[in-house]
């Protein structure tokens, strides 16, 4: 299992791009500005998108996807978009709505669109594609998951998890409690010295990371998101001075992650 990361910042800059992950060559995880780098051929084969929420950081490729590949994806099913019943009505009434971007729920025909949109619910395990999906709960100022890839049947080698954007969120550590991590790519928008906007949002700072971190007490790589432009070093460098057991990494868009 391979998963690419698209985009991994807070928002956008030069060499700056906002989350979305590929999974192998035809699951999108989230689909932030970071799907722009892919061909036509690559986003002509995306057969799923899941969302963790509906920010525009983390939603805004989904229509651009649907106009880019709809020619291409011809006689094919839809493209199916995964999210929860809050996300998938935010697109409906926000997105789709002719007024921000057509509707490619019934584009180019309402018998043969373009896009599906599919709910699930927090706990659910997902067969998507050749791979099962576990959706876990994130804590943020709209509904939102985070998620569990657990690979083939044989989840054995331990699950890629992906926080989504999280505030301190203890059900996600009771489940990690109970499941083998090869991989925690958790999230870190905002320096220390802006807590109060760190709470405001949902977010997690340096100090907040490093409390949530110490209830991983299994062995894991850990890499860090979200960060945002420009913060880099700063952010790193105050994780760096709290944490010294997990050695956390900043992921960084175009790095390939082997899994299994």
């Amino acid at each position: 299992m391979q998963i690419r990361v698209l985009g991994c910042s807070g928002s956008i800059a030069a060499a700056c791009r906002t989350t979305a992950f590929l999974l192998d060559h035809d699951v999108l995880i989230d689909a932030g500005t970071g799907v722009g780098d892919l061909t036509l051929d690559e986003l002509a084969r995306i057969d799923h998108v899941l969302l963790s929420h509906s920010h525009l950081d983390h939603v805004l490729g989904v229509p651009l996807l649907a106009d880019s590949v709809m020619r291409r994806r011809e006689g094919r099913p839809p493209i199916t978009v995964h999210a929860l019943p809050d996300t998938l009505q935010a697109l409906r009434a926000h997105v789709f709505n002719g007024v921000i971007w057509p509707d490619f729920t019934r584009l180019p025909s309402a018998e043969r669109p373009i896009l599906a949109l599919q709910p699930f619910a927090t706990g659910d395990v997902l067969s998507v594609g050749c791979h099962r999906i576990e959706v876990l709960p994130a804590l943020h100022t709209v509904p939102a998951v985070g998620f569990a890839v657990l690979g083939p049947d044989n989840p054995g080698h331990g699950a890629w998890v992906y926080t989504g954007d999280t505030a301190p969120n203890p059900a996600l550590w009771q489940r990690l409690q109970t499941l083998k991590v090869h991989s925690l790519v958790i999230e870190t928008a905002f320096r220390d010295d802006e807590q109060p906007l760190a709470r405001l949002s949902r977010h997690l700072h340096p100090a907040a990371l490093g409390r949530e971190l110490q209830q991983l007490a299994q062995r894991a790589r850990v890499y860090i998101t979200h960060i945002k432009p420009g913060e880099l070093d700063a952010v790193m460098g105050e994780i760096a001075a709290l944490d010294r057991q997990h050695s956390p990494q900043a992921l960084v868009a175009g790095q390939v992650m082997a899994v299994g």
